[in-house]
């Protein structure tokens, strides 16, 4: 076990006094900065349609293409995470972002080559790992009893998700270099804001500890796996649908890329809405509570959707209302990793378990696109995301109402 001294960004002391105006300040920039980032890790996914035509592509080769940048952002987590223990947000947050401009504009000579479309979603990955910076900073800045909301607050740059959805077929419209130019210009926009306005806490610790102690510490908790596991369908289910949803509507209903990447905005839109809410209610009740009835609602619409029902009304009422839950879900779970965690080692927690979470998007389109080509039908992928959410439903309300800081 770590002293306090040597561990991460989490275990700062909160103010003693309420949020002032120096959080709500980094609170707002990091959202901004989040939104952006996220839109830009989520290019390719609103075009996946016209790359399969364009490259001739398989289901399973486009969903492989859209998923190698979540796969690559879940895991860039940890490392960027630990810098930000090391260097701040200061650093990270600005550094991050220009970084990530370097994929945007390599999609444009990438565009003709399926080997380089996967080896750019690999760089582009970078756009999703600063979530691993901003939670830290935002978690530092306010109190227990406010983070619940505030980090919900930082998750409704998700949105980028929804950006990208409804912005990007448009752009493209207009030129299909376009959407890269647009983004890599806002990018360069935010990494100069964010130098200037995006402040760490005077008294934030910097740890001293090895990378791999503090990880091999918090690995060894069982409530790490069991937020993990819990988080992967929540916003793994976000992510998931954020960019296989377009595919999906166009494939099943036979939408175009525009009206697809309309309604999967709307759905983005939602969970967006929904995060900051299931964290405010974690604040007022337990967080295994709203977990649980979250994820049964999902696990209910699921099998509705399995179904496949007309998209008008009652595919839409589904998918939406699943976004709902799952947004829900995605906000109380991390809600909750600081009352079941031990104080010493949040920060670490912190990073596996967002590390784990975005992995928990890399998969579903893979067997989405997988079980399509195979059956040409999606209503087993659906049953599996219900058998998941409910798992998860009887695990929150079963086990993790009980669990104590160890």
């Amino acid at each position: 076990m770590t002293d306090i001294a040597d561990t991460s960004r989490a275990t700062e002391a909160p103010p003693a006094a309420g949020p002032g105006a120096a959080a709500y300040r980094n609170l707002l920039v990091a959202t901004v900065g989040f939104t952006l980032t996220f839109w830009a890790w989520n290019l390719i996914s609103p075009l996946g349609g016209a790359y399969k035509d364009q490259l001739g592509l398989s289901s399973l080769q486009q969903s492989l293409l859209v998923a190698v940048p979540v796969l690559v952002g879940s895991l860039g987590r940890v490392p960027v995470g630990a810098l930000t223990d090391r260097y701040g947000a200061r650093l990270m947050f600005p550094l991050v972002t220009a970084l990530t401009i370097v994929p945007v504009l390599l999609l444009i000579p990438a565009r003709n080559s399926y080997a380089a479309m996967i080896g750019v979603g690999f760089l582009l990955g970078l756009g999703g790992t600063t979530f691993a910076i901003g939670v830290p900073l935002v978690n530092s800045w306010f109190p227990p009893a406010r983070r619940g909301f505030a980090i919900g607050v930082f998750g409704m740059g998700m949105g980028g998700v929804a950006l990208s959805g409804y912005f990007t077929p448009r752009i493209a419209k207009h030129g299909e270099n376009l959407p890269f130019l647009v983004v890599a210009a806002a990018l360069a926009v935010f990494a100069v804001l964010a130098a200037m306005l995006i402040t760490d806490r005077p008294d934030r610790p910097v740890p001293t500890a090895s990378l791999s102690s503090r990880l091999g510490s918090a690995s060894g908790l069982r409530v790490t796996w069991e937020l993990s596991a819990l988080y992967a369908i929540g916003f793994g289910g976000v992510v998931a649908f954020g960019v296989y949803l377009p595919t999906y509507l166009k494939t099943w209903y036979d939408l175009s890329p525009t009206d697809a990447g309309t309604r999967a905005a709307g759905f983005a839109l939602v969970t967006v809405v929904f995060r900051p809410i299931g964290g405010w209610l974690s604040d007022r009740a337990h967080p295994a509570l709203v977990t649980a009835g979250a994820l049964v609602l999902v696990a209910l619409l699921a099998i509705a959707q399995a179904f496949d029902p007309a998209l008008v009304p009652v595919g839409t009422c589904c998918l939406l209302g699943m976004a709902a839950g799952l947004g829900a879900a995605s906000g109380s779970v991390f809600a909750m990793v600081a009352q079941v965690t031990p104080q010493p080692q949040v920060g670490s927690v912190t990073g596996i378990v967002g590390a784990v979470g975005g992995l928990g998007g890399f998969v579903p389109p893979l067997v989405m696109g997988a079980i399509y080509s195979a059956k040409d039908s999606y209503s087993i992928g659906f049953m599996l995301l219900s058998d998941l959410a409910l798992a998860g439903c009887v695990y929150a309300y079963g086990r993790m109402r009980g669990v104590r800081p160890e």
